[in-house]
């Protein structure tokens, strides 16, 4: 927590800060031309700032302010410490031994409080590359997953059912998501499809490419057909980014294609991705675990 000093008293408050200025109106005292009245009036608000400014700052250090006024309401959105996705590709004598292990991972994974979200899915073209995705509250809940005999049954068999060692990509959630979100499922009738679309920025235009989304995702996550729709950067250099798309079904995602916000993003991609064409970096993916429908 980063400390400053507060104007010219000598108390150290945290530089997430409560701000006020003097308006008119008796309900807020006036505005007084009498310098006795004005000072007194001053003191009231210099000791409603540091009142402000100590309850902000202990709740920061608690981890509670999360830095929005909507989240301080209670529509907060969870920003998670450790957010992960796992590539595996995966020997095909040990294939359905491999997807039982990480289906019974994903299933308690999900009963532990810490975490937000877990997920498996292998690739449609490449039923051997199998995708791990998952997001917790704090590295501590991770821990307790991998000490579980679960995560230890699926770390063993990292190391004997793989062609190659796994890669990891750690995760920034940009525009993130509630646990509440993340959990949405399709319907029963629905035929899901998910994609993931990995994208490699050229230097300097990485800004761009998320202000562009910044604009594009409310309107992309309201769409009827979209369950889930998430940009991450991906820890690095700052230039690598993933989304992952969950549509309700391939008519949904079609839809998605030719929807008028969605131009702004592709024009982006079609000039601004180091090794064209943008399109190399998608991934279909169909679901392993945990199938949950409404």
């Amino acid at each position: 927590m980063e400390y400053r000093k507060l104007g010219h008293m000598d108390i150290d408050v945290s530089v997430i800060t409560y701000g006020s200025f003097a308006i008119g109106d008796t309900m807020w005292g006036g505005t007084e031309k009498n310098e006795e009245r004005f000072l007194s009036i001053l003191n009231v608000r210099k000791i409603t700032l540091m009142a402000f400014c100590v309850m902000i700052s202990f709740a920061a250090d608690a981890k509670h302010v999360v830095g929005t006024t909507a989240e301080a309401f209670g529509t907060r959105t969870v920003e998670p410490i450790v957010a992960r996705l796992t590539r595996f590709e995966v020997k095909q004598e040990r294939e359905q031994e491999f997807r039982k292990i990480l289906t019974e991972a994903v299933s308690f994974a999900m009963t532990l409080e810490g975490n937000i979200m877990v997920e498996a899915y292998h690739e449609v073209d490449q039923p051997l590359v199998l995708w791990f995705l998952e997001r917790w509250v704090g590295p501590e809940d991770l821990e307790k997953f991998s000490k579980s005999n679960q995560g230890r049954s699926l770390e063993a068999m990292r190391k004997e059912a793989l062609i190659k060692p796994p890669k990891t990509y750690v995760l920034r959630d940009l525009e993130s998501l509630t646990k509440q979100q993340w959990r949405a499922v399709p319907r029963r009738e629905d035929k899901p499809l998910t994609v993931m679309l990995f994208v490699d920025a050229r230097v300097g235009t990485q800004q761009q490419f998320k202000d562009t989304y910044h604009i594009a995702m409310p309107k992309f996550r309201g769409e009827t057909g979209v369950v889930t729709y998430q940009l991450s950067e991906i820890e690095g250099d700052g230039t690598q980014f993933v989304t992952y798309e969950k549509f309700r079904n391939p008519d949904a995602f079609q839809y998605h294609l030719n929807f008028p916000p969605v131009k702004p993003v592709i024009e982006y991609l079609e000039s601004n991705v180091k090794h064209p064409p943008f399109q190399n970096g998608l991934h279909n993916l169909v679901e392993i675990a945990p199938m949950t429908r409404e």
